[in-house]
């Protein structure tokens, strides 16, 4: 194999105390041909801040529409290695829990077809297979299938669902993350595999509102965990916070966004008016000893969120405030079913959920899916004066 050729801006980004993206693609290049042209075509795109791939369309697998990338360069007489460099998605399993011999098998099948080089995980969830040719797709898939692996989401469909680490490693966890992300992942196989909506759609599940996921900023149909209870304060833990130095005034009471918290300094008592709380989960990640998510669990179910596309970031709104999560779901799968059906009815070509929703109304949103509008689902003030009835009002 021919010597790498000199990369002067690329060797800046492996200076620094942090892992290099740079030092691992030389050192796929060392034996792998796709890598070395990819370090050149790189260096290129850093000189002439133009970034050299051409989307290829719609390559993929026996009966599969989702799943793989078609990517081309657009220098493929310079960088001959890379005329295709399609990325392939591997589904992950709910909360990114691995065998170290399930990740050395991915990594084995992966240097016998491709690159070598990976991304550990994309903004979706999935692992990212970067660089390989169209001959290799094929018999690539064929091998994760006899591993019992399969392929993530991409293209207008499902993308992969993806949770936090939930109740295997939280106790603040309001339902079961890992348990539901398996589940609805299984239930909605011919969505996530065969591209039938006007764009992408994704779901994301959080334990609780500290949102590990970041459901609530990139998720269509978000899942947080919350509950409806009070929260359960020991008191006695309460008074060890405060002998211990905590100026729970301050750093806690003070914090609330909706003040629904008192602390009593003499008797050193903390009271909540739970009817107020939001369930942001501040104070309990500040006095996690003494106070506990309550006991009644489940999750709200949030829509909207996107980065930009046909209009800005989008942040999700609440659309059901309570939700109980168990098996086998149904509630929330029927929910499914009805929000996808609007958006495919209604959705224009790579328009996301929340931007069908804006341009339309959420108004209307709800008279079609039958749901009753509630404060909880306000997504800011109003600033028009006027108010439009519906018909059937009167």
């Amino acid at each position: 194999m021919a010597e790498v050729g000199k990369t002067p801006l690329l060797d800046e980004l492996e200076n620094g105390p942090w892992p290099s993206f740079v030092k691992e693609i030389k050192r796929a290049a060392e034996k792998n041909e796709m890598s070395k042209d990819l370090l050149g075509q790189l260096e290129r795109s850093y000189e002439e801040k133009i970034g050299h791939w051409k989307h290829g369309g719609i390559v993929g697998v026996k009966g599969y529409g989702g799943g793989v990338i078609g990517r081309y360069s657009d220098l493929p007489d310079e960088f001959p290695a890379l005329r295709e460099f399609h990325t392939m998605r591997v589904a992950a399993p709910s909360g990114w829990f691995y065998k170290t011999d399930t990740l050395r098998t991915i990594c084995d099948i992966w240097e016998r077809h491709g690159s070598g080089l990976t991304n550990m995980h994309g903004s979706t969830g999935d692992i990212i297979l970067l660089g390989m040719t169209t001959e290799e797709l094929q018999p690539t898939y064929d091998e994760f299938a006899e591993q019992g692996m399969d392929l993530g989401g991409s293209g207008s469909d499902l993308r992969s669902p993806s949770c936090c680490v939930g109740p295997a490693r939280c106790e603040h966890a309001c339902y079961d993350t890992l348990d539901a992300c398996f589940d609805i992942t299984n239930e909605f196989q011919d969505e996530l595999h065969r591209p039938m909506w006007p764009y992408k759609s994704k779901i994301k599940f959080a334990g609780c509102a500290n949102d590990c996921v970041a459901a609530q900023a990139r998720a269509d149909i978000s899942v947080v965990g919350t509950w409806r209870d009070a929260i359960q304060v020991d008191q006695a833990a309460v008074a060890e916070y405060a002998d211990g130095g905590l100026n729970i005034q301050k750093y806690v009471v003070d914090k609330c966004p909706t003040g629904c918290m008192a602390f009593d300094a003499e008797k050193k008592e903390l009271t909540i008016d739970n009817p107020e709380c939001s369930r942001c989960m501040h104070c309990i990640n500040v006095m996690g000893k003494a106070l506990k998510i309550g006991k009644e669990r489940g999750a709200t179910i949030m829509i909207g969120a996107k980065s930009t596309i046909v209009k800005s970031a989008f942040m999700s709104w609440v659309l059901v405030p309570f939700m109980p999560m168990e098996a086998p779901y149904d509630e929330f799968k029927e929910l499914c079913n009805e929000i996808w059906d609007w958006w495919d009815e209604n959705g224009k070509t790579r328009e996301r959920l929340g931007e069908t929703i804006y341009r339309l109304g959420m108004g209307k949103f709800l008279r079609d899916l039958g749901i009753e509008a509630v404060p909880q689902m306000v997504y800011k003030p109003r600033s028009n004066p006027y108010v439009f009835w519906q018909p059937e009002d009167f």
